[in-house]
Formats: structure tokens, sequence, C-alpha cells
């Protein structure tokens, strides 16, 4: 590993700053990222030796919380598609 101030980094630090980022861009918190990367491996991101039920249990919390505002958002898009053609507008196709 390089000296830091060289922007030189291990692949493995690349990869747990993509991780990171997924991880904000899916709307985690800081503090859950914060216990979450405790239970993961560095490489991957996949769950490492320490990794409970309760980590499991909080995933699927924040899956659920994330599936329900993607549902939000879908709905949010149906009525501007429905205002936007009432408008005289084209719709979006996606």
């Amino acid at each position: 590993m390089d000296c830091p101030a060289t922007g030189e980094y291990p692949e493995s630090a690349i990869d747990r700053v993509t991780w990171i980022q997924q991880m904000f861009a899916a709307g985690l918190a800081s503090d859950t990222i914060a216990r979450l990367l405790s239970c993961t491996n560095d490489t991957d991101g996949s769950p490492n030796a320490t990794a409970t039920p309760f980590l499991v249990d909080n995933l699927v919390h924040e899956r659920k919380r994330i599936g329900r505002a993607l549902e939000d958002m879908h709905r949010a898009c149906a009525v501007l598609d429905e205002i936007i053609s009432s408008a005289g507008g084209a719709a979006s196709e996606q």
C-alpha cells in the first residue's frame, strides 16, 4: 500500500468505499451502515463470522423499508404521468 496522500489504495479499500456508497444510496443511515460494517467482509460485503440473526433482522427491515419507498415512488410517478397526460404532454415510457 502506498502513502494515502498519493491516492493509491488497496482494492479492498476501494471495494469497501463502493459498498458504503451503495448503502447510502439505498437510504441507510450512517449508524446502520456502521453496525453492518462490523458484520461484513472487507472484500465483498458478505457476512463475516460476527454476523448474527440480529444483523439479518436489520437487513430484512431495511429491505422492506426500501421496497415500500420504491412502491411510493412508483405511485408518485403514476400520478405525475396522469397529470402530464391530462395537460397534453407525453407521459414517461418508464
